[in-house]
């Protein structure tokens, strides 16, 4: 590719066009053009389209953008339409010239290996990370920020209040009325604009606020409006604002003066990043209080991942800053600690940030920005997972309690938690983080605050949580995202198992379409879908979803890893347990037998077999793990499954079987009659057909196990 002008010369000549005279117009049409999601009637996954187009500005652009222009008081004369596209042109060429330009290091380095036939260096360190961290995806929704700085800063309203004239929640209120007048005022503009035919001569007024508006609709005291304006106006020139990177005053001050008593602020995104990001700093100054803020932000971190992960797995199952004690020595702390069955997950939170010579390609700060950040968490999770299954250890809880391990553990997730946005997480942990595994310890899952809300939130229960995590740290080396939203927004619409075929897999965000829908709807109160069409809907009200739900009440092992089999499996597959476990409870219903069938796979040797019990019983228990033990050897399967239910579907108990197949003598003769396994597509129609033939008498008890007679319950 042909070299680009450097970035200082784009930017200089875009800062000269953002100065010039009504161009806070062409922002405002910009804004509109590439903030605005236009809905009719409920929000659908379609209607995010462009959002995900590579012609729009991302935030970080629109911001770039105002940044210039906030150099010099705004010019507010209003141009003509033709002069305003011609902003709006110009502005889009030189961003995808200083993308161009961000993007040369990268392609230069590949450039200079191929023409030397030198292997291609790793181009993504110092200038080369310029780009991914720039324009990478968001980590949160803007209803995220919004709604987590009571709990942030709630333990620092006493400081706030005193020294900013209001509490978090007030300037939560402040900044939610703003972003609903926007609504409002954007909505306003397009239906003027369909009746008079034309669009209208400026969008600025969807972007503009006065004082008296903003207390009037908050029923916020106008004294706390007031101190919420001057806090967030951004009163200064930006003159340290040269390239992109640099510190960026509207980042940090969103609201910018018009000079005629009211302000503009140009996105939702933009105010409520600055109130979750900026009282940090505001306190950090005040040197008596920096320590206490320190703790408060630790604690934040801490507390909400335990609440978070206690939704889903119970308050009894989630422990907060567990001392690990060898004799009176502490051998390590995790801040969180979740038992569940025999998984642990251990979270270890950080409150580290990117820096501004980080964001600049500094390749040295880089290194130590995520060393303090990522690797110094995963390592101190990393110690803590050891020195546990090493046994020996006494685990004590902040208030002083005791907490066993269970006797066996099978899989320890490690889980890295940052509180607020690092630039290209994703992709810096791929190419960055240094780790080890074991049999048991897993590779590690970092993450913000903003995805562990959204995982708990759309896999509420331990069960969808735990095989997620499976799932994503197995496919570690396979996946390449430019955010964990994306793979998220996979998995929920097909799950995320990949097969040995699979050497490389790239997501694009689009994929991630129907996750924001679903959390705008749920978060934003919008009609529409609050669930992502896939795993999480096409199961619902059967008795394979039944089974799930029944075997993550127990939190036993045995039936824990047989809920991770399950669902690893294909729509198909589930429907086919769905339809076995309808004929087989049918059956025993109807005769009041024992009855099993089996699924089986060949190319994946493994397999879980179904066992119907009219009551549970020692002999039951005996006579499934014994038939469990010779199909597992006639597939020669590393592991297999058992599951007992009753008539009504109910789980009675499980068999779990893993270990590596061994030729016997013995088992060969136990099973020299035991009939070929049949995959459950050939064995699935007989079985059905079977349990079809048998008939309900009137009075006999209704085989959906109320203890009804039939013709009093389920007789049509």
């Amino acid at each position: 590719m042909n070299k680009p002008r450097e970035e200082i010369q784009i930017l200089e000549e875009l800062e000269a066009l953002a100065i010039s005279p009504g161009f806070v117009h062409a922002v405002a049409q910009l804004c509109f053009r590439d903030n605005v999601i236009h809905i009719q009637g409920e929000l659908k996954p379609e209607d995010m389209d462009w959002l995900f187009s590579k012609e729009r500005l991302i935030r970080t652009e629109l911001t770039t953008v105002i940044g210039l222009m906030a150099k010099k008081p705004l010019d507010l004369v209003q141009q003509r339409p033709e002069v305003i596209q011609g902003y709006v042109k110009r502005t889009d060429a030189l961003m995808k010239e200083l993308h161009d330009a961000m993007s040369y290091p990268m392609f230069a380095a590949m450039l200079d290996a191929a023409k030397s036939g030198d292997a291609v260096p790793n181009p993504w360190h110092g200038p080369g990370m310029r780009e991914p961290i720039f324009y990478g995806t968001e980590s949160a929704y803007a209803f995220q920020y919004r709604d987590l700085v009571p709990e942030k800063y709630g333990a620092d309203d006493e400081w706030i209040l005193k020294n900013k004239g209001f509490t978090s929640g007030q300037a939560r209120t402040v900044a939610k009325t703003m972003c609903s007048l926007m609504d409002q005022k954007v909505t306003r503009l397009l239906v003027e604009s369909r009746t008079a035919k034309a669009p209208p001569s400026t969008w600025l007024p969807a972007f503009e606020f006065s004082q008296e508006e903003v207390t009037f609709h908050s029923g916020v005291a106008k004294e706390v409006v007031d101190a919420f304006f001057r806090t967030f106006t951004c009163s200064g020139d930006n003159a340290g604002f040269k390239e992109a990177g640099d510190f960026n005053e509207v980042a940090a001050w969103p609201l910018l003066p018009t000079g005629r008593g009211t302000v503009l602020l140009f996105s939702h995104y933009a105010v409520l990043e600055a109130l979750y990001e900026s009282p940090f700093f505001w306190m950090w100054e005040d040197k008596a209080y920096r320590s206490m803020a320190a703790k408060h932000r630790g604690a934040f971190t801490e507390q909400f991942a335990a609440r978070r992960l206690s939704g889903v797995f119970g308050r009894d199952h989630v422990h907060t800053n567990v001392n690990l004690f060898r004799g009176k020595d502490v051998a390590g702390e995790a801040d969180v600690l979740v038992i569940y069955g025999d998984r642990l997950i251990i979270v270890q939170a950080k409150a580290k940030k990117l820096t501004i010579s980080a964001r600049k390609g500094n390749d040295k700060k880089l290194k130590a920005d995520f060393a303090a950040a990522i690797q110094d968490s995963y390592d101190q999770g990393w110690l803590c997972a050891n020195e546990m299954l090493a046994g020996g250890c006494r685990m004590v809880n902040d208030v002083g309690n005791e907490i066993a391990l269970p006797e066996s553990v099978k899989e320890v997730f490690l889980v890295s938690l940052v509180s607020d946005h690092y630039p290209a997480l994703a992709f810096q942990v791929k190419q960055s983080l240094k780790f080890g595994t074991t049999d048991v310890i897993r590779p590690p899952f970092v993450m913000d605050v903003f995805l562990l809300d959204t995982l708990t939130e759309m896999l509420a229960s331990p069960l969808r949580l735990l095989s997620y995590m499976k799932l994503r740290v197995d496919a570690t080396d396979k996946l390449m995202s430019g955010h964990e939203l994306t793979v998220l927004g996979y998995h929920l619409r097909q799950n995320l198992w990949l097969d040995e075929e699979h050497v490389l897999v790239m997501l694009d965000d689009s994929i991630a379409r129907d996750l924001d829908t679903a959390m705008m709807v749920r978060r934003d109160s919008l009609p529409g879908a609050d669930t992502p069409t896939g795993i999480l809907t096409k199961m619902r009200g059967t008795l394979y979803e039944s089974l799930i739900k029944q075997i993550e009440d127990r939190a036993d092992p045995a039936t824990l890893e047989l809920g991770f089999h399950l669902l690893s499996m294909a729509e198909d597959s589930c429907r086919d347990v769905h339809s076995l476990l309808e004929t087989m409870t049918r059956k025993t219903q109807i005769d009041g037998k024992r009855h099993d069938v089996t699924l089986a796979s060949s190319t994946d040797p493994s397999g879980v077999t179904f066992h119907c019990n009219p009551k549970p019983s020692v002999e039951a228990v005996a006579t499934l793990e014994n038939h469990c033990v010779r199909r597992k050897y006639t597939l020669r399967a590393p592991r297999w499954f058992g599951i007992s239910i009753g008539p009504a579907s109910d789980v009675q108990f499980g068999v779990t079987l893993d270990f590596p197949w061994e030729a016997s003598d013995e088992m060969e003769r136990s099973t020299a009659d035991m009939k070929a396994l049949l995959q459950v597509r050939d064995a699935l129609p007989k079985f059905v057909r079977d349990a079809r033939r048998m008939k309900l008498g009137r009075n006999d008890p209704c085989h959906c196990g109320s203890g009804i007679k039939y013709k009093k319950c389920c007789m049509p």
